[in-house]
């Protein structure tokens, strides 16, 4: 057994190091995970912007079952050396949200709520501060919520279960996506991209996917995920583009992604009368044309979509492990733990060129 545990610990405001911490204590309820790989997700490069107390980001987290505590095991399914997938979240278990398969929007586990437990977010002053998967093992809090993993599939594609699980959730169980609909995603990121593999899993009858010209390498993977066309954004006009792709109908189900004020407002015009319209993220600022009366008049459904249920995870780890989508070509970067801060810049696209999906791999050596 190693002496110590090393993780790579945000300090502060864009900053991290390398960082040891001894082997916890594993209670009769809890575990241990050594960790294969863990995504980088979008939200990593927005909190490391923010000055926050120190902690081990990472919450899109694939390894195996290393301890675990007899209650543990009975209560998990779950014994030493199983392949896991694992959920950012650590809901109480017991409350409405619960009871119903709406886990995510449990309290205990909210992360706008101070003193909230969640995996990639808790600080390390929480013992015992394994609390993130930029860590060689990670701590499991006896509320974790798990997915068996096959061993056969590869660390750096499960590790993409959380944020193909989101598109899986937007586009398909809250948006309906299938045959008959048309469906536009505005933002070729990974959960943009995630969007089109559930859309075209779907059997949505066109997919329509817009970006920047920055983002020409992912509307290409866009294509190849399944997306029948793309717009660029900033040399031509989306909605006029959209109309002329539909025959002027608009759009079914109309998918910001991208979490502007432009590709709101954009978002609202392509959709058609009684249409969907899902926002993903929420920007700062609404546009000034923006107006409410325009859902009105068109009786548009204006809903905002945040997470995933356990059903869309296990449904995107049934994509990845079939091999219908070529995932591999989300997956562009993979980074050791000495890297960390460069795979979060990375993401955040002051890094290496070309990212869409990062991983970062703890035992992978430099």
């Amino acid at each position: 057994m190693m002496e110590q545990i090393l993780a790579a610990t945000t300090t502060g405001l864009r900053r991290t190091e390398l960082r040891e911490y001894p082997w916890p204590e594993i209670a009769d309820d809890a575990g241990l995970l050594k960790i294969e790989a863990a995504g980088v997700c979008g939200s990593d490069w927005v909190a490391y912007q923010e000055d926050r107390p120190p902690r081990i980001m990472g919450h899109e987290n694939v390894g195996r079952i290393d301890r675990i505590g007899p209650i543990a095991a009975r209560r998990w399914g779950l014994k030493e050396g199983d392949r896991v997938a694992l959920e950012e979240y650590l809901p109480c278990g017991h409350c409405g949200f619960c009871r119903s398969g709406e886990f995510r929007l449990c309290e205990e586990t909210e992360a706008r709520r101070p003193g909230a437990l969640r995996y990639g977010t808790t600080p390390v002053t929480h013992s015992p501060g394994l609390w993130g998967g930029y860590s060689q093992y990670q701590y499991l809090h006896p509320n974790s919520v798990f997915h068996k993993l096959a061993d056969d599939v590869p660390a750096e594609l499960a590790a993409m279960c959380l944020p193909i699980g989101n598109g899986i959730q937007w586009a398909y169980l809250d948006a309906a996506a299938g045959p008959g609909k048309t469906i536009l995603i505005q933002g070729p990121g990974q959960q943009g991209l995630a969007c089109v593999i559930a859309a075209k899993a779907a059997g949505a009858d066109q997919i329509i996917v817009s970006g920047l010209a920055r983002d020409a390498h992912r509307l290409e993977v866009a294509k190849a995920l399944g997306a029948d066309h793309t717009i660029q954004a900033d040399w031509e006009n989306v909605v006029e583009r959209v109309m002329e792709i539909t025959n002027g109908r608009c759009v079914d189900i109309s998918l910001d992604a991208a979490g502007g004020p432009d590709t709101l407002l954009r978002a609202v015009q392509s959709a058609k009368k009684n249409g969907l319209v899902l926002f993903a993220a929420v920007s700062p600022s609404m546009h000034p044309e923006f107006h409410v009366n325009e859902l009105h008049a068109r009786r548009l459904i204006l809903r905002p979509c945040r997470g995933h249920s356990y059903q869309a995870v296990e449904l995107a780890l049934q994509y990845i492990a079939g091999g219908r989508f070529p995932l591999h070509l989300m997956s562009t970067h993979h980074f050791g733990l000495a890297d960390v801060d460069q795979a979060i810049r990375t993401l955040g696209g002051e890094g290496a060129p070309g990212a869409i999906h990062v991983t970062v791999m703890p035992w992978l050596k430099p």
